[in-house]
Parts: structure tokens; sequence; C-alpha cells
């Protein structure tokens, strides 16, 4: 079941030079900065009410959001949603005929399960699923 919008994936060039513009003229505050070693990015997760912004800098030319910004430069990246059971929800989506960057979950910020549709399934959109991690397990912080 999708629960709801997690979080919009902007990539940056910089988190620094973002986050100014997020904390100091908007007034939101990044809950915290991690790496994702993984994907060789660094990434800043800004709560906005019941959803997030999740800044998004490439930590070396070969990360995903380093190509990215290269291709497209900076600005939307992907949209995530909330999911009870990440695994469930790829095996439908294999069903029914639907691309899948991801086959299985794989671990992403915050310790949640993450899993990412192509965009050529979904209106040009890269869409991120995310199940959240069991209790206990939080964001890594600053």
């Amino acid at each position: 079941m999708y629960r709801k919008v997690d979080h919009i994936g902007i990539a940056v060039r910089s988190l620094e030079g973002a986050l100014k513009v997020y904390e100091s003229a908007m007034g939101l505050r990044a809950a915290g900065i991690e790496e994702v070693e993984e994907q060789r990015t660094r990434v800043a997760l800004i709560p906005v009410g019941d959803s997030r912004i999740e800044l998004l800098e490439a930590m070396d030319a070969g990360s995903p959001i380093a190509r990215f910004i290269e291709r497209r430069g900076e600005g939307l990246h992907h949209i995530c949603f909330q999911v009870d059971d990440l695994a469930a929800e790829l095996e439908k989506l294999r069903q029914a005929g639907v691309r899948l960057v991801d086959a299985q979950p794989r671990r992403g910020a915050g310790g949640c399960w993450i899993a990412f549709i192509h965009p050529s399934g979904t209106g040009g959109v890269l869409v991120e699923l995310s199940q959240p991690p069991a209790p206990g397990r939080a964001f890594a912080g600053k």
C-alpha cells in the first residue's frame, strides 16, 4: 500500500549552497546529512510537514547524481512514495510489466529499503519506493 509522498529528491552541485537557501531564506532546517556510500551521494533531508525535501550531492564524478547533473543540470531528480511492503510492491509492478531500475530492494538514506521505477513507465519521472526501517533505527543525522 502506498502511504504518502515520502520525499522529493533534488540534485544539487553543493549541499551547503542549497541548504543556505532552504535554511536561511526559507526557514527550513535539515534533519541531518549522511553519506550513502553505495550511491556515492551525500544526502540532506529537510522535513516539510508530513514529507521531506531530499537534497542530493555527488561525492565523485562516478555518482549517479553527478551523471544526472552533467546531463540535465540541477533540479528535480525523483519523487518517492512510502510503502508498507517494498518487496510485494515490486512484485506487483513486475507482474504488471512495469520496467524497474531495481529488481530487489536495497538500503538507502536513513536505513530505509528503497527501489526505483524506471521513468519510461511513469511519464518520464524517476519514482522511488521506500519502506521505512524497523522501529528504533533513526536517521544518522549531521
